[in-house]
């Protein structure tokens, strides 16, 4: 934060470096990422087509499946088509406006913290489906699935307002380069002339409070649900029980980990290429690698595929 002067000019466009030093690696990294986002767009969109054409994958467990999947392409069409412009450098791809810096910062906090309640809410469907299967018909119904997926996209469109507020009430005067292959909290509050320590609590308290509520629901929901398959006597029924949530429990740990070290964190950041490493870790990687956990891990969207794509291989395995 620098002290603001009356007479310096205030930032209309902001210049994102993304990752310096990789000039001449440019064109590598332009095809490792845009390949990664294909990849992510085709597994995430045969993912939604195998759920929508598979009568027998129309349960509550594949609704939020989709729900997931759809929430994951916009996840990453926000950030990684600016950031591929940036690595090419064409039509002032690394510019963006004041406006589409704070647009693309509420969506990629909406979204995230959409995400954050969507697993939850999976969490739940697996503790329902493992501790109490014979009250699931009436705990997960059709109606308790559409209003549990409505509150996800609605309390995640909700969050970002306030901290999306006291940023555009911050004033930027110069230098206008952001650190970052996108619009991130953090970076953008290193070139503010105003006080942020009101924005920064808040992001920390916001971050904390979306962060808990929905790790708590997920780690009640496994609490119960280890007590339950411990319970179990047979070895093969705790695998076969385990197996239904084994996908989710590793979706949760790869993105729920990145998170907690990026967005509840001391004021005293770490090294600025690694947080970039770890931004694209839970915003390209993670976001690719979940329909594969989901479909190498579950025989049911196996066989779909297989069943859907005429792909033999996928079956048996």
């Amino acid at each position: 934060m620098q002290p603001y002067a009356p007479n310096w000019t205030h930032v209309t466009e902001f210049v994102m470096v993304g990752f310096v030093g990789v000039h001449e690696a440019r064109l590598l990294f332009f095809i490792l990422f845009l390949t990664m986002y294909l990849f992510t767009l085709v597994e995430n969109l045969a993912i939604i087509l195998v759920v929508a054409l598979d009568h027998q994958l129309r349960r509550p467990m594949y609704f939020f499946l989709t729900h997931l999947s759809c929430l994951e392409i916009w996840y990453t069409s926000v950030t990684v088509p600016k950031m591929l412009a940036g690595f090419m450098g064409v039509g002032g791809g690394k510019n963006i406006s004041y406006a589409g810096c704070l647009s693309q910062l509420f969506i990629f906090t909406f979204l995230g913290a959409t995400e954050c309640f969507l697993l939850a809410a999976m969490a739940y469907d697996r503790y329902v489906a493992i501790c109490m299967p014979l009250r699931y018909g009436a705990l997960v119904s059709w109606a308790t699935c559409i209003h549990l997926a409505a509150a996800c996209w609605l309390v995640g469109l909700l969050t970002p307002i306030l901290p999306i507020y006291l940023m555009s009430q911050l004033t930027f005067c110069g230098p206008n380069v952001i650190d970052h292959f996108f619009c991130d909290a953090s970076p953008l509050l290193a070139l503010s002339c105003s006080d942020v320590t009101l924005k920064e609590t808040t992001d920390f308290l916001v971050s904390l409070a979306v962060l808990l509520a929905s790790s708590t629901v997920i780690s009640v929901s496994y609490g119960n649900i280890i007590w339950t398959l411990l319970r179990i006597r047979s070895a093969a029924e705790r695998r076969k029980a385990f197996s239904t949530c084994a996908a989710h429990l590793t979706v949760v740990s790869l993105f729920y980990g990145t998170l907690f070290f990026m967005y509840v964190r001391t004021k005293v950041a770490s090294a600025i290429n690694f947080n970039k490493v770890v931004s694209v870790f839970y915003s390209i990687v993670t976001p690719m690698l979940n329909p594969l956990i989901y479909s190498l891990r579950n025989k049911e969207v196996k066989g779909a595929l297989g069943q859907a794509f005429s792909l033999r291989s996928w079956k048996g395995q």
